[in-house]
């Protein structure tokens, strides 16, 4: 009986089901016993009427019985009828008035329960006839299925029963309720087991005949809660668990392989045909609880439900029906509109996952219930209606909705409207043109306005539909409609009678009843001659119709039709009638063979192949006088199979229909695993356009076929000459941390699932690595360009050497350690040089007494490893790129009592700074007790606790070994300061010292270093942090000296306010003297801005709106360019209200290049700029090649809300990769691959020698500032000219070129330590301070004298000579030796670290408040002492209370740390090895 029960399952944030089928009753009142018989002559059908005084909540069939009952809720009994519902008694062995829910056994028709609303409930094994009682634990639950059963007819007695259970916790409290679900094997005969508390719907997985798979027999899928919840009931805390034991040991969590975590707010799940689909609440921040469908066929692996982006940019999925389905396809209805009254039908390929539209604007009710239903065994014939004016709805023009009937022939992949009569029954013309099938066709109503049981169009009876509607534009009222026949499946109508009718159909479709359904009436009609005539049957009483059906299969004689009596012929209890119908003995001669003619499905177009086979049952010709009688037998269906003809084939997924031919939407996505590596002329075996329709059977051989695979290369053909293209691609989980190999096109992107995958053109296609291995993180080798590792949770680990091309498994000397240390640290100068720290003592069947961390070396890339040392927090290298000291050095931090579980280990225990020489052969302890250390430039800096006091001291070497303490401008020591050391390429060290750290109200005081980084002196006051420690610096990539910072202009009112006002300052001599950006005149529509007096500049967002330390305003590429969002006024505006900046000239001048804020990344060394939008989610990119003059646009058809956009760290590339994810679906990425290489096919052309006729210029700073200098010398730069039309690609430039060096000027020399700058801008020793004693040590051989100190010193990048010497006071001669004072340098510098902050930071500790230290150091960085590693405002320390506030997320154990959800448009970078932060704190 295909499609008989035709299970719709709607999600619209409530769970319902739709169950279309003959047995469901009304939601109403019930009624009691009256019969009165009644008979007719041989000629006329014979009618019985009983009489109720209440509506039925069930009326149910024994499937393939006579046997029928009705339940009636308010008197709360069940009667049961053996003769098809001629006569009616009480059901005995249930007492009156106990029945709550009558349910039936799907698989077994002999089977039957009554639920009371206590513990004990009645079951039936014969059909009715007898109930026995049993009991259960607790009351059912208050769900419409609190039943599930078994399949299996060899284990019908397998049910589940859904339960509730209420206390109270305290005896006024109130009661809190939750389900609990038991299990029988024997249909309750035996005592019932518990199954799982905590749950909302359980059901065994072979719970279909459809749903075939391979899983045991007793496999169980539950929606359940988690316990551990603390509140145990709310949707986050839901999942779907599975066991094949009862969940007596089996219990598994089904995570739709996108991680436990993410597996949450589990709210529906139900069988459909051969699919089991599961809607899962989006839990993600800022999804509004959108819903998502996961789909599976084999009960084993799941996947989403994927729309095309066709459709999918205007898709809300917050609701989502599965209509009645096919075994070989799955129908979902997407409300895609505002109105929840309007969807988007689409059909699925044969697993369930990837769909493609079906029809649009398809009308739904307001309950989710949509107007789509199929006939009843023809095989891809249904009917719809969509709402042809669901613009003007939308729009809010109308709030009527125009619904239009359109008919389907091959399962929905087209449509077409329904062909109406020519006249009406009276052979009257209708009032439109019924030749016009656009404007007059015939319209039905449908599922979302029910006016009958069962089937709203069809039965088994083959071919006859019948429906209620008007033959029009648009659908009538209901009450306005008028009844059709169809005889054909739907391809020819004629009108039968007027007005609306309830109408059935028995004895294969040879008698058809109708009843009137607008009024009261005494009498229905009927034919039993295929619809020709239709002669009246008085019923002896007046009723309003309610309902009118007969057995399931339709092939019985018997009808019955319940009716409401009118109020002046009630009484008490005679209020409803059930009237029996019989026309059993108007025909007394069985149709023999003689009587029967074959009939073809036909569809619209007359063609007899449906599916690829033509269908055709046997029925009963016209002209006989006989009945079918094969009762409870369904019509056969027999197929002859047809040659595929381009009918049988629609468009695939991601194309569309264009006229006669499927085009495609976008590039074609290519599956994993295709396409991969550097060999050329590559190809590929792609879709034709075009796929089979599911379920098809049609013969290729001798026929078209249209969708072998077509071979096509992976390049794709070359696009044309300025045009762009893109390649989308969708991974099953959030894409976390990717990195490109350096100087390569490779790039590996771990998943939120921790999945690895990897592409090798960047981008464009995509491999998943080792998919059989659990694969826990991947680090890329700090210092080698083509060297990554990726690790197991086991020893076994991955390597590459040659950037992803292959890849090779080594054992590591333990498992990666769990407890924060970095899973690998590299050497700078040997790439084979490894340290690896690993777990000992901590595996999970063992007491973890002694869990600890051990560190081992390696000489040769992990192929022998040596011990160093156990109990470790971090082990490194102690070379780095620029600190150049012992090469086989090794630095430790290393807990001084080496027993017990590292993982408890607190101040009691603490942690020692030792450096080992020759590989940790020879060791020596250099602190007793520290926070941390890091390598930064050319200096070690040591977080050193001192024992026996509250305070923290910064320690400084130069060699590794010699430690110095240093000293600060006396107006800096203060209590409860943190201070943060950031990013500097100039011989000094910017250190920023927070003056406030109050809330909301966070900034500090910029300081400067000499050039040993020991004397701090003020650079600028009041530069803006954020409470985590995090600076509003920047440098720029590629000229050294240029400085961005925000300060906070209302210092002392943000106290009180708590509202910042930011500017912006630019410094173009490395921090020596600042100022506010040049604002442009006009904005980048010509228009002025409306600040224009003085007090205007421009601000731009900062550092501390990141949460991506890799992003930045240059790039290494293109010098002298900055992008940035801002505004122009008199203080920083919020980040939505700002617009895009670019600066060519190093921002001594800028100009808004573009509205609203933006992400943006720079593409071939500058020929082309790509930005995209960051305020919300958009489908296009822009792109300019002329550095803002001009900007196009290319649209990539998915809205995204975009996280990154990157390109290769040289950015010297015209591809570029768009990460971000479709709001409705954000636990899944999309990738968009940006290829802007056929923009222009000319290279760019370099001629030094002959300038004028290539396309770069040289271009240098001093061209448009005061300084004609900078650092002392007149540099230029090669970069390509704003209006060439040409790429640079590999084009190697010449480095910067020196042309001058110039004599110092004011602007070589910044205030010395402890002086500062008053209103006119000179430098003066602070109030209170004392001056530096002057260096008479004459270090340089060269100079004859020595000279006083000044309020001056040079700046330490510098080149200048002679001219303005501010830095020298008074000279005096050189003594006759000259290392007097060689170790002067190394002079102390001190911050005390108040007793306030310690006790925070103690309680912090000791108060269990701590979640985790952030791995030291950033093993996904890059390190290099070039441009291309300059990293802008990376904190290196974070002291004091600003070290306590970091994320949960950086706290778990294998997540690489360079997980961010970058929100501001800034590029990426290579990220130097030294951009880590200390945490001064200790491990307790």
């Amino acid at each position: 009986m295909r499609g008989l029960l035709g299970l719709a399952l709607v999600i619209v944030g409530v769970f319902t089901f739709q169950i279309p089928q003959r047995n469901v009753g009304f939601q109403n009142t019930g009624w009691n016993l009256s019969p009165i018989l009644g008979a007719r002559a041989a000629s006329s059908p014979e009618i019985s009427v009983t009489y109720f005084p209440n509506l039925p909540m069930r009326l149910y069939y024994f499937d393939d019985t006579t046997t029928v009952l009705y339940f009636d809720p308010r008197e709360g009994t069940v009667h049961i009828s053996e003769d098809e519902g001629k006569s009616w008694r009480r059901v005995e062995g249930v007492p009156e008035h106990e029945a709550d829910q009558l349910v039936e056994h799907p698989f077994d028709n002999r089977m039957a329960f009554i639920l009371t609303k206590g513990k004990t409930h009645y079951r039936t094994e014969d059909r009715g006839k007898t109930w026995r009682s049993f009991e259960m634990p607790l009351a059912p639950a208050y769900t419409p299925t609190p039943l599930a059963f078994h399949a299996d007819s060899q284990k019908s007695g397998y049910i589940l029963y859904q339960g509730t259970k209420c206390e109270r916790h305290t005896i006024f409290g109130p009661k809190i309720c939750h389900d609990e679900t038991f299990f029988t094997k024997s249909a309750f005969s035996d005592e019932p087991g518990l199954l799982l508390r905590q749950t909302s719907k359980c059901i065994f997985a072979h719970s279909s005949k459809e749903f075939l798979h391979q899983e045991h027999s007793d496999l169980i899928f539950c929606l359940a809660f988690d316990a551990s919840s603390d509140d145990s009931q709310s949707i986050d805390s839901s999942r779907l668990l599975a066991s094949q034991d009862f969940f007596k040991e089996d219990r598994r969590v089904i995570d739709f392989g996108i991680g436990t975590r993410l597996s949450r707010g589990v709210v529906a799940m139900g069988v459909v045909s051969k699919f089991l689909v599961v809607a899962m609440r989006d839990l993600a921040d800022g999804s509004a609880g959108e819903m998502m469908l996961y789909v599976t066929v084999d009960a084993k692996h799941w996947a989403k439900a994927h729309f095309p982006h066709a459709s999918n940019s205007r898709l809300h999925e917050n609701s989502y029906t599965i209509v009645e389905s096919t075994t070989h396809s799955l129908g979902i209805d997407v409300q895609s509109h505002q109105s929840r009254e309007i969807g988007t039908l689409f059909v699925s390929n044969s697993n369930g996952t990837y769909f493609v539209e079906s029809l649009k604007d398809t009308h739904r009710s307001n309950m989710g219930y949509v107007d789509f239903e199929d006939l009843v065994n023809i095989e891809g014939v249904g009917l719809a209606n969509y709402v042809s004016n669901a613009r003007e709805v939308d729009g809010g023009s109308t709030s009527f909705l125009k619904l239009k009937s359109v008919i389907t022939y091959d399962d929905g992949s087209s449509w077409a409207p329904i062909p109406a009569p020519k006249r009406d029954m009276h052979d009257k013309p209708y009032s439109c043109d019924a030749n016009d099938v656009e404007k007059c066709s015939l319209h039905l109503h449908s599922v979302s306005n029910l006016h009958n049981l069962g089937r709203v169009f069809s039965s088994t009876a083959p071919g006859f539909v019948m429906g209620v509607g008007s033959v029009s534009d648009y659908l009538f009222e209901y009450e306005k409609s008028d009844t059709y026949l169809s005889k054909d499946a739907g391809r020819t109508w004629k009108q039968v009678r007027h007005g609306a009718h309830k109408y059935e159909f028995g004895d294969q479709g040879n008698i058809i009843v109708i009843m009137n359904d607008e009024e009261y009436q005494d009498h229905l009609r009927y034919s039993i001659d295929l619809g020709e005539h239709w002669p009246k049957l008085d019923l002896g009483i007046r009723v309003r119709a309610m309902l009118l059906t007969t057995i399931p299969d339709s092939t019985s004689q018997s009808f019955i039709l319940l009716g409401a009596l009118s109020r002046k012929d009630q009484t008490s209890d005679k209020k409803f009638a059930v009237i029996h119908i019989d026309f059993s003995r108007m025909r007394t001669r069985k149709c023999t063979t003689d009587d029967l003619e074959k009939w073809y499905a036909r569809s619209g177009s007359g063609h007899d192949c449906i599916m690829g086979h033509k269908q055709w049952f046997w029925r009963r010709k016209p002209d006989s006088d006989c009945y079918i009688g094969n009762k409870f037998q369904d019509p056969e269906s027999h197929s002859e199979r047809c040659l595929c003809t381009a009918a049988d084939y629609e468009c695939d997924y991601n194309y569309v229909r264009q006229g006669d031919e499927c085009v495609p939407m976008g590039l074609e996505p290519i599956p994993p695993g295709v396409c991969v590596g550097d060999t050329p002329n590559q190809k590929y075996e792609g879709s034709s356009g075009y796929r089979l329709i599911p379920g098809n059977t049609c013969k290729k051989e001798g026929g078209v076929v249209k969708d072998e695979p077509v071979t096509k290369p992976c390049d794709k053909a070359q696009p044309e000459e300025g045009s762009v293209v893109h390649q989308k691609f969708k991974f099953p989980a959030f894409v976390g941390p990717h990195a490109y190999f350096r100087k390569s096109k490779t790039v590996l992107a771990q998943l939120s699932d921790s999945s690895i995958w990897q592409s090798s053109n960047e981008g464009y296609t995509w491999k998943q690595l080792f998919p059989d291995k659990p694969l826990l993180t991947f680090y890329m080798h700090t210092y080698a360009d083509d060297r990554a590792y990726l690790f197991t949770p086991t020893k076994e680990y991955y390597y590459t050497t040659d950037g992803g091309r292959s890849w090779h498994t080594l054992q590591g000397p333990l498992p990666p350690n769990r407890q924060d240390a970095s899973l690998l640290a590299f050497h700078p100068v040997n790439s084979d040089y490894l340290i690896w720290s690993g777990d000992a003592g901590c595996e999970s069947n063992s007491d973890q007494t002694n869990c600890r961390v051990e560190s081992y070396y390696s000489l040769d890339h992990g192929r022998n490893w040596h011990f160093i040392e156990k109990y470790v927090k971090q082990c490194a290298f102690l070379r780095d790129t620029r600190f150049k000291v012992d090469d086989r050095g090794i630095l430790c931090e290393s807990y001084r009592d080496k027993r017990g579980n590292q993982h408890d280990f607190g101040f009691a225990n603490p942690l020692e700074l030792i450096y080992g020489s020759d590989f940790y052969k020879k060791k020596e302890k250099l602190f007793d007790q520290i926070v941390g250390f890091a390598t930064f430039s050319e200096f070690l800096l040591v977080a050193e606790l001192t024992p026996g006091s509250n305070a923290l001291d910064l320690q400084v070497s130069l060699n590794g070994k010699d430690f110095a303490r240093g000293l600060f401008p006396p107006d800096m020591r203060l209590d409860n300061r943190a201070y943060t050391i950031l990013e500097s390429t100039t011989d000094a060290v910017f250190l920023h010292v927070t003056m406030s750290n109050e809330p909301h109200a966070e900034w500090g005081n910029l300081l400067k270093s000499n050039s040993n980084g020991t004397y701090y002196g003020l650079s600028l006051a009041h530069v803006n942090r954020n409470g985590p420690g995090y600076v509003d610096y920047e440098k720029m990539i590629g000229i050294n000296g240029v400085i961005l910072v925000n300060v906070v202009s209302n210092p002392d009112e943000v106290r009180h306010t708590k509202v910042k006002k930011l500017q912006t300052r630019i410094s173009h001599n490395d921090g020596g003297s600042w100022q506010r950006l040049n604002p442009p005149l006009k904005d980048s529509t010509g228009a002025k801005y409306p600040c224009q007096g003085t007090k205007c500049s421009l601000h731009i967002h900062g550092y501390t709106e990141r949460t991506d330390p890799r992003t930045t305003f240059s790039s290494p590429s293109v010098v002298g360019l900055m992008l940035a969002v801002g505004n122009v006024g008199e203080t920083l505006a919020p980040y939505r209200e700002s617009d895009t900046f670019l600066t060519r000239d190093a921002g001594l001048t800028w100009e808004e290049v573009h509205k609203d804020a933006h992400m943006w990344e720079f593409g071939d060394s500058g020929s082309i700029l790509v930005i995209v939008n960051d305020e919300e989610p958009t489908d296009h990119v822009q792109y300019t090649t002329d550095e803002g003059l001009h900007w196009k646009e290319y649209n990539f058809g998915t809205r995204l809300r975009v996280v990154s956009l990157t390109t290769v760290p040289e950015d010297n590339s015209r591809k570029f990769m768009l990460v971000g994810f479709e709001p409705r679906e954000r636990t899944k990425s999309v990738v968009i691959h940006l290829d802007f290489s056929a923009l222009t096919h000319t290279q760019c052309k370099l001629d030094i020698q002959n300038s004028a006729h290539d396309d770069f210029e040289l271009w240098s700073p001093s061209e448009v500032r005061d300084e004609q200098c900078l650092f002392g010398t007149r540099t230029f730069y090669y970069r390509r000219r704003r209006e060439a039309n040409c790429f640079v690609g590999q084009l190697d430039k010449p480095p910067a070129d020196i042309r001058e060096t110039c004599t110092c000027t004011e602007a070589d020399f910044e205030c010395e330590y402890n002086h500062i700058r008053n209103d006119k801008g000179e430098c003066v020793l602070a109030s209170g301070a004392l001056p530096l004693r002057s260096d008479d040590s004459c270090q340089d051989e060269d100079e004859d004298y020595w000279y006083e100190r000044t309020a001056y010193r040079k700046i330490p990048k510098s080149q200048c000579s002679g001219g303005l010497r501010l830095d020298r006071g008074q000279p005096h001669v050189c003594p006759g030796f000259r290392a007097h004072g060689a170790m002067f340098w190394w002079t102390l510098f001190f911050v005390p670290f108040g007793f306030t902050a310690l006790v925070a930071f103690w309680y912090y500790r000791r108060g269990g408040y701590q979640r985790g230290t952030i791995r030291l150091p950033d093993t996904y960085a890059f390190s290099d002492s070039g441009p291309l590693a300059t990293l802008a405002s990376i904190p290196w320390f974070i002291v004091g209370i600003a070290g306590i506030a970091w994320s949960y997320i950086e706290s778990l154990p294998f997540f690489p740390r360079t997980v961010f959800r970058s929100r501001r448009g800034y590029r990426h970078v290579a990220v130097d090895e030294d951009a880590q932060v200390l945490r001064f704190e200790d491990d307790d």
